[in-house]
């Protein structure tokens, strides 16, 4: 479900079909987050070199863990559920452990680092003029370099492009994320409901 027309894979010609066959999961799917870019194809290539560009650089964990701070701000299931299967799938954290850091990072066991991670990551989502000096230099004391401190703050940043478009476009999360496991499904979806699931209790969509 989208907001705006989108062009179907059997339809898709062109860039279209490129950024299509890029992402398509092993079960022969195309994500809902990459036809909601049929419109701008290079658009999603753009944003994916960028994206891609800012992870080649950081420690996966890190980034992982700052999208999922920035996108639980953001209210975006999508985010929520994609990252969190890729820190189940690569082993970084077991289902418990993720649900812990969803409810709350900062009682989640995490050391000290990955918590100023968090948080860091989630001012910059919610309000990007509240983050001060202090926000900065409390990484700089856990030993991030001014590199690593910036790469938190675009992996932020370009979360929250991407969340707001599919949001604003309306996206669903993909079938597939229903088949996590219940509770920690429920944990994920913070906004919109994954394609073919009832809206949590409290989700506002």
């Amino acid at each position: 479900m989208t907001f705006v027309h989108t062009i179907a894979d059997a339809d898709a010609t062109g860039a279209v079909r490129e950024i299509y066959d890029a992402d398509r999961t092993p079960g022969g799917q195309v994500p809902n987050s990459t036809q909601a870019f049929s419109a701008r194809p290079g658009v999603y290539a753009a944003w994916k070199a960028l994206n891609g560009e800012l992870k080649a650089g950081m420690d996966t964990r890190r980034y992982e863990l700052a999208t999922i701070a920035a996108a639980r701000r953001l209210r975006s299931t999508y985010c929520m559920a994609a990252h969190g299967s890729v820190l189940l799938d690569k082993g970084l954290l077991d289902a418990g452990a993720l649900g812990a850091v969803v409810a709350d990072h900062r009682s989640a066991g995490l050391d000290a680092v990955d918590v100023a991670v968090m948080d860091l990551a989630d001012k910059v989502a919610a309000d990007a003029t509240a983050v001060t000096q202090d926000d900065v230099d409390r990484l700089r004391e856990l030993g991030l370099t001014d590199t690593e401190i910036f790469d938190v703050v675009a992996a932020a940043a370009l979360r929250c492009f991407f969340s707001k478009t599919l949001d604003g476009l309306g996206v669903l999360a993909d079938a597939r994320f229903g088949a996590l496991e219940p509770e920690l499904r429920a944990a994920l979806t913070v906004g919109r409901p994954i394609a073919g699931s009832a809206p949590a209790p409290d989700a506002r969509v």
